[in-house]
């Protein structure tokens, strides 16, 4: 029995107390005190019995707290889902078990706070940030209870019995739940273990965490080559009603997409929980992708898989690039809901996927798109200054000569080299090139080519015309 339990089962919350006459221990009868504790239960089951219609309200406040405490539940948006139906309905039990005064023998963990432990299990989270949630949301759900006792009764002996039955009860609560999550938790931890390749996937995870590589180890342990180009996937499944077994269904469907004249071997397939996968699609020496699978989804409420596709790049750092980019593609099917498309290629939505924060992508993205442009030095920030202010003043010269207090002359030359760098018409691009310039502008040597990098020459302005300015 925890000791929240032994608490409740004392004499002295019932009006009891006990004292010592000589080596014997007897209990002697308050009324004051089993009037007080009646009272204190009265008030806990009208605060919660009020708070019970704001459960939607006191969840999502609960939520918020606990994804901004633990950076380690924010990374997957699915998994945040679940994080919030397990928040939901803890707090609903929770008010249930004050409001009633339930006993807690009675209570089972909510199916959500098993799921949502199982799940994190499969991603490796640790089952500390798992319990830390336990702890943040027990306190802020008091907090709630609290404020709302106070602003019931004044009566400073009642709102202190009342305080400690919530507290009491709620602690006996998280006791309780927090030993069937953990020993969900355990069990799939374990399962996941067996039917996990361990090797490949610890290597894999090396890989994309930018450790040291021995090639030939990697690729035996892989049975794949990193030393050719690659366009990473991320494929998940989605629907109500799921058909077999998941993994099995999106491995499959990886196989499909690899079967194509394209693809110059089999697929890596990395299992990430139990209805997403990581894989790596084997390019050989094309350098292009043909356009992405049809529809896998099936009818009705039938099972669909998902791909976001990364743009293809070669050798190790290549395929943690690719991979990246799938990442963040996903993100943003994630983010467009259930009427987002089923294939998300990075470079369709570039400039969505990079505000997922990732420097490194946004590094590799301004260079390639704004070529020799992206030259970290003052003759090519004078270009990317010119040009930016040119796209602002909708292409016209005269109101960039004015803004800048340049010669027309020199407005003209600047952005024909820029051009010249950009190997295209700004027209041709507008939206990527004035976010490129966006970034490079506030973000300068972080996403642009270092000086020591080999470029083309640094642009000069004409003679004659720069002293116009």
């Amino acid at each position: 029995m925890t000791a929240a339990r032994q608490h409740r089962a004392s004499p002295q919350t019932r009006g009891w107390a006990l004292r010592t006459v000589g080596n014997r221990a007897l209990a002697t009868y308050y009324a004051t005190v089993d009037s007080l504790t009646t009272s204190a239960a009265e008030s806990v089951s009208d605060v919660t019995a009020a708070l019970v219609s704001r459960t939607a309200e006191v969840a999502a406040d609960i939520f918020a707290l606990i994804v901004q405490e633990i950076p380690q539940l924010r990374s997957d948006q699915r998994v945040l889902t679940l994080l919030e139906a397990s928040v939901d309905e803890n707090v609903t039990t929770a008010l249930h078990i004050l409001q009633h005064d339930i006993d807690l023998e009675k209570v089972r963990a909510p199916a959500a706070a098993e799921e949502y432990a199982r799940r994190l299990a499969q991603q490796g989270v640790p089952i500390a940030a798992l319990l830390r949630a336990y702890r943040i949301g027990s306190t802020r759900l008091q907090e709630w209870c609290l404020k709302e006792l106070a602003r019931r009764t004044d009566s400073a002996p009642i709102v202190s019995a009342a305080g400690l039955r919530i507290a009491g009860l709620l602690a006996g609560y998280i006791d309780l739940v927090s030993e069937e999550i953990v020993s969900a938790y355990e069990s799939e931890k374990g399962n996941w273990l067996r039917n996990l390749s361990i090797a490949r996937a610890a290597r894999v995870h090396a890989i994309l965490r930018g450790e040291r590589v021995d090639m030939d180890s990697a690729e035996a342990v892989l049975g794949y080559r990193l030393r050719q180009n690659h366009v990473g996937v991320v494929a998940w499944t989605t629907g109500t009603a799921a058909v077999g077994d998941p993994l099995r269904r999106l491995e499959q469907a990886i196989g499909e997409v690899a079967a194509g004249p394209y693809c110059s071997g089999q697929p890596l397939f990395v299992p990430y929980d139990e209805s997403c996968a990581w894989a790596w699609l084997p390019l050989g020496g094309h350098h292009s992708l043909p356009a992405g699978p049809g529809s896998t989804s099936g009818n009705g409420t039938e099972t669909r898989v998902r791909f976001a596709f990364g743009a293809p790049a070669r050798g190790v750092s290549g395929f943690r690039r690719t991979h990246q980019q799938a990442a963040s593609a996903q993100a943003v099917a994630l983010a467009a809901g259930p009427s987002g498309q089923l294939v998300t290629t990075f470079s369709e939505v570039a400039p969505l996927a990079l505000m997922s924060g990732s420097i490194e992508l946004l590094h590799a993205w301004v260079i390639e798109t704004l070529g020799p442009l992206a030259g970290d030095d003052a003759p090519h920030a004078r270009l990317r200054a010119t040009l930016g202010v040119f796209l602002q003043e909708n292409g016209s010269y005269k109101a960039t000569a004015e803004r800048l207090t340049l010669h027309k002359n020199t407005v003209q030359y600047r952005v024909r080299k820029a051009e010249e760098d950009l190997g295209r018409p700004v027209g041709e691009d507008r939206l990527n090139i004035e976010l490129a310039l966006l970034a490079s502008q506030w973000l300068g040597r972080a996403v642009l080519r270092p000086a020591r990098e080999p470029r083309t020459g640094g642009p000069a302005d004409p003679p004659g015309d720069e002293a116009a300015c």
